[in-house]
């Protein structure tokens, strides 16, 4: 257990600050740890968080990706055309929007890899397309999304909301083998030293690609859930969603410098933000004031993962 607690130390770091986070965020709230009050932080924090999880696949490999905010608006507003009707187009419709998550961080993934371009200028870059091509979708929010799928979706499953359960199927049943594939293991070889992964004979083109791939398929499966939780399309979420799937991963333990962090710390920090901005809305803090907080604690979570990239940088100096 110690070993685990040790080697695992910035994730289990990230548990205890939620759980105490959480408990004092159920205390003052006047409904207590009822089953719709966990529902709807749960639904909060699964949103951020399925964003986070697409950043933690692109910071792990030494990037960083400014389109999951937008990749999230378009696959949103595809969703609100495609979520209504049939059973049999429904399902087509959420496959589709997954896929156009994932085209979207394939794109910037070809880009990067083939065209040699940081990836902080190509996200940037395709950000713009993503969320133009949202806006020629929807103009004004609207559109529809089957009531009957979203409140199966965002409601609970024996009073444990099913935002938790999803939340649980992605770490046990996606993370926990991925990490231990071949693909996985290149993510963090990739992260960590790309000369060296590159020796190691390791496909390192491939494994950036597969990297925003999967970026962007995550950035699909939060602009899906987002669209269960509003039942609407919006082309105007991009930007919040962008600056805090940074700001999650850092305080998840996950380093800007890459080679370091999890998919579970990445989760974790993404429900310490929303945790953080629910307590404030109890805690009496004026509402006009929120966002400075909010800001504040932005800021610092991105400056934390900037000074660490620094240092990393001053030793490679050193030892140069």
């Amino acid at each position: 257990m110690l070993d685990y607690m040790r080697s695992n130390r910035r994730e289990v770091i990230a548990g205890l600050v939620l759980i105490a986070l959480l408990a004092t965020y159920l205390g003052t709230h006047p409904r207590g740890a009822s089953t719709y009050v966990m529902t709807i932080w749960a639904n909060q924090c699964l949103i951020l968080g399925l964003a986070a999880c697409a950043q933690f696949f692109a910071v792990v490999v030494r990037g960083i990706d400014l389109s999951v905010g937008a990749v999230m608006a378009l696959t949103n507003c595809i969703a609100s055309y495609l979520l209504d009707g049939s059973a049999s187009g429904i399902a087509f419709g959420m496959v589709a929007v997954v896929a156009a998550g994932a085209l979207c961080g394939l794109l910037n993934g070809v880009i990067i890899v083939f065209g040699r371009i940081q990836p902080i200028v190509v996200t940037l870059a395709t950000a713009s397309v993503f969320i133009g091509i949202a806006l020629l979708l929807r103009p004004t929010p609207g559109g529809a999304v089957n009531y009957d799928l979203a409140d199966a979706m965002t409601l609970d499953f024996l009073g444990i909301p099913t935002a938790l359960v999803i939340t649980a199927v992605a770490v046990v049943g996606f993370w926990l083998p991925f990490r231990r594939t071949g693909l996985g293991l290149g993510l963090y070889a990739l992260g960590s030293s790309e000369q060296a992964a590159f020796q190691s004979g390791i496909d390192t083109r491939f494994i950036r690609l597969a990297a925003f791939t999967l970026a962007g398929l995550f950035g699909g499966l939060a602009g899906l859930f987002y669209s269960f939780v509003t039942t609407t399309g919006d082309a105007g979420i991009a930007a919040g969603f962008t600056l805090n799937s940074i700001a999650a991963v850092v305080l998840g333990g996950v380093l800007l410098r890459g080679g370091v962090g999890s998919l579970v710390g990445a989760l974790a920090g993404a429900f310490i933000l929303k945790t953080i901005a629910s307590l404030m809305f109890f805690s009496g803090i004026p509402s006009l004031a929120q966002p400075l907080f909010e800001g504040l604690i932005l800021a610092g979570a991105i400056a934390i993962g900037g000074a660490d990239v620094l240092r990393a940088r001053n030793k490679l100096e050193v030892y140069s």
